[in-house]
């Protein structure tokens, strides 16, 4: 399992002035916008605009904190309004926000449309990590834990936005167990079966 500290990741600025984004994790580690099967990020929203199109993505988005927004995809209007409520639409789709009473911090999560599958939950209370998935948990409020599920084994805590990559080894993989007396995200990714859609459960991607 992977910690991924809040405080060391950079602020890229929109080009439109909008905003910025603080990438959380992708795959493969690095890629670029051309290369990533899938990408984790928070972006801090100060104002209405377009998002930039992104064709073959699929993007699930989350407001996590903030009043909320307003989504308008290729002309049917999707209104946000408060937190923990993810919202899935294509990255190709014309797409334009607008805020609805001041800045947001936006979890976004976008996947390769063939390629890569996600489900985007909202924890409260806890919530076991298992199987064939690799999961991305990210604390969003509160205080969150994550236990190896092995008597013995030492846990870690995350603060606001720390993140953890759980990757499973194999079927013999220990699973772990996410706490929190708040709020996280867990974001499980998994390769595409055919005909099988991205999904979003529970309260759930951007480079604007």
């Amino acid at each position: 399992m992977r910690i991924l500290r809040a405080d060391g990741r950079a602020a890229v600025p929109w080009r439109n002035g909008g905003g910025f984004t603080r990438e959380v994790a992708a795959h493969p580690p690095g890629a670029g916008w051309d290369a990533f099967a899938w990408r984790v990020s928070l972006a801090e929203v100060t104002r209405d605009g377009p998002y930039s199109p992104l064709p073959g993505v699929r993007r699930i988005l989350t407001v996590v904190d903030g009043a909320g927004l307003e989504l308008t995809v290729d002309g049917a209007v999707h209104p946000l309004p408060g937190r923990y409520r993810p919202f899935a639409f294509p990255g190709a789709a014309a797409t334009d926000s607008q805020l609805l009473d001041g800045p947001v911090v936006n979890l976004n999560v976008m996947v390769r449309e063939g390629r890569t599958a996600a489900r985007v939950t909202m924890v409260r209370g806890s919530r076991e990590l298992t199987g064939a998935r690799t999961a991305v948990v990210v604390a969003l409020d509160g205080g969150t834990r994550i236990d190896a599920a092995a008597a013995g084994e030492p846990g870690v805590r995350l603060a606001r936005y720390d993140a953890a990559v759980w990757e499973p080894t194999g079927d013999a993989a220990v699973p772990a167990v996410v706490r929190t007396d708040g709020v996280a995200a867990v974001i499980e990714l998994s390769d595409v079966v055919p005909d099988a859609p991205s999904d979003v459960n529970g309260s759930a991607g951007t480079g604007r």
